[in-house]
């Protein structure tokens, strides 16, 4: 069953894209891909420049975490974090110089080998900025022939236009890496993938696209879940893999993380910024700004004239299907946050569910959600509903007419059986 959703999403568009570049301070939280098994690398009163590394994962994807500013590092702090717990994180005083080291601006993008590029993406920190914050060198970091290279430009949750913003507004930057990408490690196609009502992106880079013959346009239908990246690869290569698109030759990535790779090939620079969508009925005026990792949340709505008045707002890290609500606007910009909402609180009440199985029939990855909910306090029964399949994109609670917050079941469950492993 495809989800026609409100979009929400005109109110973000109307605006140019913003910067908040000079917060006094930034905090790095020690958190990757949901990972905080993290080494730190710098302590109190060391100097580090822009695009320094400060921290580096423990486990299979040693990624590091980078400095998004030059200046000192004055202590530990815990702040909260997309996954709305609170994590640990560097603080560094802004000297307010971006001093960056081995900054450099390359004539062709192309003229690298695939080690070295492996080698590049990893060490600049880039993650998948689409939201599950996936080590990008990982991707290409395969013994299997890359055939297909797949840009992810549907952005299909509600109020979301970071990307959007992003590609309308330097899409010649990311045709370019592109297509030095597709050189550089010997693919031979590349789809960009976009929402066919989106004309205003379609535009923008048919304007510049015919030049790039290995690069086409795939355009899909405005529902959702369609940005799940196994929707998309099933959408455009007609297959469906096991678990991962490289089983079919491809490799997928965000249309914000390819802008990425673009800083690291041009100019060899880490990933230290991102653009984040600020959207929800109490933002005065939303919009979608640029932002120095680890910047905090709560100065950035201030710089873009706050918000509204209210007894009790709701803060969501991410967007309104797939994100995480957040206690307080005491949040951290990470690489993968791509969204940050403010609503207004409403009393929600939960009703008994009515098994009309609406949850079962709306599930993209074909779960039976309300048996997981059934089941929560069964791990035996909850390993033969698996739930880990399930992406949280949001749709069985959206659907529920009872107001029940399947998703959260379900989150839950993941977590009992990752426990009594």
């Amino acid at each position: 069953m495809a989800l026609h959703l409100p979009k929400y999403k005109k109110q973000t568009l109307e605006h140019a894209l913003g910067k908040y570049m000079r917060p006094k301070f930034i905090y790095i939280p020690l958190i990757s891909g949901g990972d905080t098994n993290i080494t730190e690398l710098v302590q109190k009163g060391d100097y580090v420049n822009k695009g320094s590394i400060v921290a580096r994962r423990k486990g299979n994807f040693k990624i590091p975490l980078v400095s998004s500013v030059s200046g000192t590092v004055v202590g530990f702090e815990e702040h909260l974090c997309y996954t709305g717990e609170t994590v640990k994180c560097i603080k560094i005083e802004n000297d307010f110089k971006d001093s960056e080291l081995n900054i450099k601006k390359n004539r062709k993008l192309s003229s690298i080998s695939k080690k070295s590029f492996i080698e590049l993406i990893k060490e600049k920190g880039i993650i998948g900025m689409g939201g599950a914050g996936f080590p990008t060198y990982a991707k290409y970091d395969s013994k299997r022939k890359i055939n297909t290279l797949i840009v992810n430009a549907v952005e299909c949750e509600p109020y979301i236009t970071a990307d959007q913003m992003l590609a309308l507004s330097f899409s010649e930057e990311i045709l370019e890496a592109i297509d030095a990408i597709l050189e550089i490690n010997e693919i031979e196609e590349a789809y960009i993938a976009v929402k066919k009502t989106n004309t205003s992106l379609i535009d923008e880079l048919n304007n510049h696209i015919g030049t790039y013959p290995k690069i086409k346009l795939a355009l899909l239908d405005d529902i959702y879940p369609m940005g799940w990246e196994r929707m998309i690869v099933k959408r455009i290569m007609k297959e469906d893999y096991d678990r991962l698109p490289i089983e079919l030759g491809v490799v997928i990535n965000n249309i914000s993380t390819i802008y990425a790779i673009y800083g690291a090939l041009k100019y060899n620079r880490a990933l230290t910024e991102r653009t984040v969508t600020f959207a929800g009925d109490m933002m005065k005026v939303p919009q979608n700004v640029v932002v120095k990792i680890g910047t905090p949340v709560k100065e950035i709505i201030e710089s873009i004239e706050g918000l509204k008045k209210a007894k009790n707002y709701v803060f969501v890290a991410g967007g309104p299907m797939m994100g995480q609500a957040v206690p307080s606007d005491d949040l951290i910009v990470t690489p993968n946050l791509n969204c940050v909402l403010v609503l207004k609180k409403e009393e929600e009440t939960e009703l008994p569910c009515i098994r009309c199985g609406k949850c079962v029939a709306g599930c993209p990855a074909l779960l039976s959600p309300v048996l997981i909910k059934d089941n929560i306090n069964s791990v035996e029964e909850l390993r033969k509903l698996h739930p880990e399949k399930c992406i949280e994109c949001g749709a069985c609670s959206y659907i529920c007419p009872s107001g029940i917050k399947v998703r959260e079941y379900i989150r839950l469950a993941k977590e009992k059986i990752k426990e009594v492993k």
